[in-house]
Parts: C-alpha cells; structure tokens; sequence
C-alpha cells in the first residue's frame, strides 16, 4: 500500500549488507536475523534481481546501516532496526509499529507467546502483527489497562489470543493493588510473562503528546512534578531518568505494571518508539539496559547518538 513502509526493502538492504560488507555466511546472517538460511539466499537473490546490490549499498540505507552498526555495538544490543523518515510527513509511529510488526513476525511461531507494554505505539505493533500473522498470536500484557491491548478500528482481522490483567493500568491507591495483585487471574498473567519469547515496550517522553498525559492517566501537574524529579520519560508507566534510573514518585505505589527490574531480566525486548522528542526517553532506556533490541526511525536513532557522545 502507498506510504506504507517497506519492511522487505529494507531487510534486503540488512541481509545484503551483512553478506556482502561483512563477510558473513547466509548460516550466520539466518542465526542472527531470526530467519531460516534459505530465506537469506532468496533475499539476496532479490538483492541482484531488484538492483539494490551495485557493489555497493545505496547511500541513505549506508548511513542507517551504520547507524544501527554504531547503536548495537555502543549499547550492546542484540540488533537495531532504523526505519527511514517518513514520506510526505507521515506519521514515523505508524512506520515504526509497522516496521516492528514485520520483525516480530518473521521470528514468532505459533506456539510462541509475546509480552506487550502498555502505549499508544506498542499497541500499533499488535494491531499490524494480529492482522499479518498467518496464526492466532498469544499475547501477554505487561501491565493493566485493558483498552490497549484490544483491536482499534481500523482492524479487520484481529488474529490473537489475549491474556490481559483484567485490572486498570493505575490505582486510586497502594493497598487496591496489594489486594488486586493477589487475585489468581493477576498472578497467572504476571507468571506468564517470564516465559514469553519476546516483549515489546513503548518508550515515552516528557511532552504534552505522551500518551499517558494525553489520555488523562495523569494530570499536567503529575507530569510537571516527575520532570521536576528528573524524568525524561517512562516505561511501562515507571519513569526513568537521563540514566535510566527509576524516579521515586506516588505513583509507583498505584501501578499495576511489571516492574523494571523484571523487565531488565526478560529475553529479547524490544524497544519501539519514534520522533526526535522521544530520543531523550530512547538513549536513558538504553543507559538503563532495559532493551535487547531497538526499533526507530532514522532522525531519533541519530539524535540518540549525538546526545550519548
């Protein structure tokens, strides 16, 4: 579809690299993609084909390619994904959410499970991946707040199994989540989480679009205290500061969310998040070792880079 983003395109240009510039096996770009090694030699068959390969890669997919390069190895994660700007001035959260979605795809089977965070992109994940699986994907939600997890509008198929915390995401006070947390539906989706292949957590930052103020979880002078605090951003609804340590706040006490410490201890998370706004948010995420992989657009992931010089 016109203005979509292209996840094929651009894993031809990844798959192409690693062979080419790398030197590495069709065996170990498989291993490290997540895709089987016949995929990586019809990728690079279409590489040829569609002229992508000149002996050189071309210039823009050079650059995110170095830049994913220089993400991975300064942050020591797993992979990094970098989405070109949006055409037009589209909309680069849809780009990114798409972009996750594709990922994630290509490396679940139907017997896997996926944690997914509370937000407004993370949620676009799981719409574009319940629409482009060829199998119910079981997802388990990482925090209360059911809305999120349910399919928007714009669904027409919705192929997903759901186990959510039938809770909302905060409290009017500590002792309701104490007394909630204990409840058996609870603690089965929170035991849930530690076995999922992967997770997939939004990343926000500080400004009056962050989903959390725009919904009205909390009020403008919620957020004004937390910034006052140090924060540069939340996730999960934790807010972190520039290192990526948690702000002691009120709100804590009121969350029903995974904690950050447990999400530090999960395999293969994936952090989706877009716009320069959110490049503070993204670099104190990565400060704080919470992600295994990062997937943004081209302008956050470079401002990630020039602010972590």
């Amino acid at each position: 579809m016109a203005g979509e983003y292209n996840y094929e395109d651009i894993l031809l240009v990844k798959v192409a690299w690693y062979y080419y510039m790398e030197g590495l096996t069709q065996q170990n770009i498989g291993d490290y993609l997540g895709i089987p090694r016949l995929r990586v030699n019809r990728l690079l068959d279409k590489a040829r084909k569609t002229g992508i390969i000149h002996f050189s890669v071309r210039n823009g997919d050079n650059n995110r390619m170095h830049i994913e390069k220089e993400l991975i190895q300064r942050f020591h994660l797993k992979d990094a994904f970098i989405v070109p700007p949006s055409i037009n001035g589209g909309d680069c959260n849809e780009s990114v959410a798409q972009a996750a979605a594709m990922y994630i795809n290509e490396r679940l089977d139907k017997y896997s499970y996926i944690n997914i965070g509370y937000g407004d992109t993370p949620s676009r994940v799981l719409n574009h991946l319940a629409n482009i699986s060829e199998f119910p994907v079981n997802v388990v939600s990482l925090t209360g707040g059911v809305s999120y997890y349910l399919p928007n509008t714009q669904s027409n198929i919705f192929n997903a199994k759901l186990y959510l915390m039938p809770t909302p995401l905060l409290m009017s006070e500590p002792g309701m989540v104490s007394a909630i947390e204990k409840e058996p539906c609870v603690e089965q989706i929170k035991n849930m989480v530690s076995l999922a292949k992967m997770s997939v957590i939004g990343i926000g930052g500080m400004d009056k679009e962050a989903t959390i103020l725009a919904n009205g979880m909390l009020s403008y002078n919620d957020f004004l205290l937390l910034s006052m605090k140090g924060a540069v951003g939340d996730m999960l609804c934790h807010f972190i500061d520039r290192n990526g340590h948690l702000v002691s706040s009120d709100i804590e006490g009121r969350l029903i969310s995974t904690s950050l410490d447990t999400l530090k201890s999960l395999d293969n998370t994936i952090g989706v998040a877009a716009g320069k706004n959110k490049a503070e948010a993204i670099l104190a995420a990565l400060r704080g070792g919470y992600l295994d992989i990062l997937i943004t657009d081209e302008i956050a992931a470079a401002s990630v880079l020039e602010s972590s010089e």
